[in-house]
């Protein structure tokens, strides 16, 4: 059992990932590299560090990697303020917390994304740490920030809730259990797969089956 519920912010708990396909897209066309907008989707939940060879190349990382970084902050800024939170955002998050859980955010995001995401959801005054690509050398896939998230709330043990393969990678190569959801756009079988203990629909869906979870209620009182 959990005492430390770690939640992904982009596309978990706000409905960004199109708009993040998007950005890609066009910072790569900046240089005039044109990839399909599914595969580049596909790899929506990496951190900026680990996307660009993954959809590229590793040449294409060392002769573009920060410019296209760059590119890519200013091609999502005209879009900010058309991100919406997902339905029922605040009402788990608070669900979560009343049982006793710490909550933590480890996002792949920059920290002043985050930062106004949590202001849609009303999340500053209910979360107890966050952590973002800001904070750690290497973003999911890789499990800095899962690992990073535990440590500020000194918890024992956590369960992640994500929306893709990427959080579910990178809690698993911590031992820390994922829960799924598909808001991310990818299919039950794949976050199966990648080593959900359990996958949802949606916000709401996960609110209703909690008690069937690791965060039915918390290993001991977090506090």
């Amino acid at each position: 059992m959990a005492d430390t519920a770690i939640f992904d912010v982009d596309g978990t708990l706000v409905d960004t990932n199109y708009q993040h396909a998007l950005a890609w897209y066009r910072a790569f066309r900046r240089f005039d590299i044109t990839l399909p907008i599914w595969r580049i989707h596909r790899a929506i939940g990496m951190g900026g560090d680990q996307l660009v060879a993954h959809v590229a190349d590793e040449e294409t990382e060392a002769a573009h990697g920060d410019a296209l970084r760059d590119a890519w902050t200013e091609e999502f800024a005209p879009m900010i303020d058309e991100i919406r939170p997902l339905e029922g955002a605040r009402e788990l998050l608070v669900e979560v917390k009343r049982r006793g859980f710490r909550l933590v955010l480890a996002s792949s995001g920059k920290a002043e994304h985050v930062d106004q995401f949590l202001d849609l959801i009303g999340g500053k005054d209910i979360t107890d740490a966050r952590t973002t690509s800001d904070d750690v050398e290497a973003s999911k896939p890789q499990p800095d920030l899962v690992q990073t998230a535990l440590s500020r709330v000194n918890g024992a043990s956590a369960v992640m809730i994500g929306d893709s393969v990427w959080d579910v990678i990178a809690a698993g190569r911590i031992d820390v259990p994922s829960i799924g959801i598909r808001t991310g756009g990818f299919s039950r079988a794949e976050l199966q797969d990648a080593g959900a203990v359990a996958v949802f629909e949606s916000l709401p869906e996960l609110h209703a089956g909690l008690e069937a979870t690791p965060l039915a209620r918390p290993s001991s009182d977090a506090g």
